[in-house]
């Protein structure tokens, strides 16, 4: 008597695990389904359950060939959408491998069972650097839920030394901090404010035993602007700012326009090659990329970066000589 009770719902599982546009089944498949699960059905009970279902909001198709068949139309997410947040988690280096199988699964169950098989499908031909942390997906909850309730974190922070193993900072005591925002650059980051040195910023990945305290964040000053801090830091390696000037061929528009964004001032050059201005922060990193680039790229203004490249050219060189 209970299963009959809850036939309705059977049946709405029924068109949302095993129907699509391709997959579709008649009124004895449905009732074939129900007695596998010791729930008698008549076509005609099984015809004003449909009925309800949709006047519930379903969307239940129906196609005529040799018989009548039916199968669930529109869904919460669509296949592509679904595909697409499949490459979000895969492509994500601060999910570990496991966390990212787990959320696919979870995802696959948002469509059709035919349909959640491309989605696995697509999950093996992609081969990402993943993070090895377990915890950080949780710590991403906790952080937003302590900024949300104005709390307090406290957590032990790590480096990996040449064993592969963690090595706590500070002796493994723990940080206690005003978190501030969470920001992804690759991987991710807490931006916290502490008294004695400001605003800094913690990778999750390197994060142990996160815990919201009970203590309430401190004031933060009024004159912090996050948007410009974040932009600040240029993959997280800090170095003077300035506005640098480059010249480039042109087919490496999109990469700097990747790099810079809407922010980048474009203008025609010589021979080919174009001129790209951008407030950038002269670091280590910066001055790697526009290396990467070979004689395609080079940097015109101002003289402190081209003198910083320089240097950071002999001191590689030195390395191999």
């Amino acid at each position: 008597m209970a299963h009959k009770k809850l036939k309705l719902l059977y049946i709405a599982r029924f068109l949302m695990e095993q129907t699509d546009e391709a997959h579709t089944a008649t009124v004895k498949d449905i009732i074939r389904y129900l007695e596998q699960l010791g729930i008698p059905a008549e076509r005609k009970a099984i015809y004003d359950d449909l009925e309800l279902l949709e006047y519930f909001g379903m969307d239940i198709v129906r196609t005529k060939t040799k018989t009548y068949n039916l199968y669930l139309g529109s869904r919460e997410f669509e296949l592509p959408e679904l595909k697409l947040l499949v490459d979000v988690v895969q492509a994500s280096p601060f999910l570990t491998a496991k966390k990212s199988l787990q959320l696919i699964e979870k995802l696959e169950k948002l469509t059709s069972r035919p349909q959640g098989a491309q989605l696995r499908r697509q999950v093996y031909v992609i081969n990402r650097v993943k993070t090895s942390n377990e915890q950080l997906y949780y710590h991403i909850d906790g952080i937003n839920e302590a900024i949300s309730a104005n709390r307090k974190i406290t957590f032990r922070y790590f480096d990996w030394d040449v064993g592969g193993q963690r090595r706590y900072r500070h002796e493994g005591r723990w940080y206690l901090v005003n978190p501030v925002a969470l920001c992804v650059e690759k991987n991710y980051y807490l931006i916290a404010y502490e008294e004695e040195r400001g605003y800094v910023h913690y990778r999750l990945d390197r994060m142990s035993e996160l815990q919201v305290a009970e203590q309430e964040r401190d004031a933060l000053p009024r004159e912090f602007d996050l948007a410009a801090y974040v932009r600040g830091i240029f993959d997280m390696y800090h170095g003077e700012s300035a506005m640098v000037t480059l010249e480039m061929d042109r087919q490496l528009l999109n990469a700097a326009v990747d790099r810079f964004g809407s922010d980048a001032h474009i203008r025609a050059g010589e021979a080919g090659r174009v001129i790209v201005s951008a407030e950038v922060e002269v670091s280590p990193t910066f001055l790697s990329w526009v290396m990467g680039f070979g004689s395609k790229m080079r940097i015109l203004s101002p003289d402190s970066a081209r003198q910083a490249l320089v240097k950071l050219c002999k001191e590689t060189l030195e390395q191999y000589t």
